[in-house]
């Protein structure tokens, strides 16, 4: 859910700074958003569990707020296009783990995939 409301908020700043007559406070509104989102993704990281993947993790998300105050301060919106990208791309990702870890466990219980 965290990412989907990243992805969204990306996406209205993005269509904002875009815009003939940019609302600047509501994009600078949706990117604090954003950043709010990506520090919250940073400080759930479980370093002890996570190892390489949340350490990697917890940089990316590093890169991801520096382009954001970028993109807030040139008032551009290229920067937050790719991270909207990335974001995009991780929540896809934890999404083919979260199908692989249920079907991995409804194997494990005797169940039936019905996913295929």
């Amino acid at each position: 859910m965290l990412y989907d409301e990243c992805i969204r908020q990306l996406k209205n700043a993005s269509r904002e700074l875009d815009a003939r007559h940019p609302k600047l406070d509501a994009a600078h509104n949706a990117i604090v958003k954003a950043q709010d989102i990506i520090s919250e993704l940073m400080v759930s990281l479980d370093f002890d569990e996570g190892g390489d993947i949340a350490q990697n993790l917890f940089h990316l998300y590093m890169y991801f707020n520096q382009k954001l105050v970028d993109a807030n301060l040139s008032k551009e919106s290229s920067n937050l296009r790719e991270v909207c990208r990335h974001m995009t791309e991780l929540r896809g990702a934890w999404a083919s783990v979260e199908i692989a870890a249920g079907t991995h466990e409804t194997r494990e219980k005797g169940g039936v995939n019905l996913a295929g």
